[in-house]
């Protein structure tokens, strides 16, 4: 499926190292839940981003990609220089992504519950 403009600038923009982007790809009040973990607002977007993606080079591959419910769900095979200590191998990984106005309003990320067909 085609994605989302901001959704293909997010994974572009991890893949490329490129903070700028990823951060123009998010609404201001824009919501990350991440594992557990909330951020809101494109500050705490910025700084969970350089902590957690780009500190350690993550890489998205995209899997498989569907429309459901007012959402676009990608599940991405994650590769980087993380500690992998009790992840799957491969690490996959469902983001749930909400977009309005040509932004992500939200993004919901967690691991896939089972590997795609």
């Amino acid at each position: 499926m085609k994605l989302p403009t901001p959704v293909e600038t997010y994974i572009n923009a991890i893949n490329a190292g490129d903070a700028a982007a990823l951060q123009s790809s998010f609404a201001n009040d824009a919501l990350v839940k991440d594992v557990g973990r909330e951020f809101r607002g494109t500050a705490a977007i910025k700084d969970w981003a350089a902590r957690e993606i780009f500190a350690v080079k993550v890489t998205l591959d995209v899997i498989a990609a569907v429309e459901r419910e007012g959402q676009t769900i990608v599940t991405v095979k994650i590769d980087g220089t993380f500690d992998r200590t009790g992840l799957p191998d491969p690490l996959l990984m469902d983001h749930y992504f909400t977009v309005a106005g040509e932004k992500i309003a939200t993004l919901s990320c967690r691991l896939a519950d089972e590997v795609p067909e």
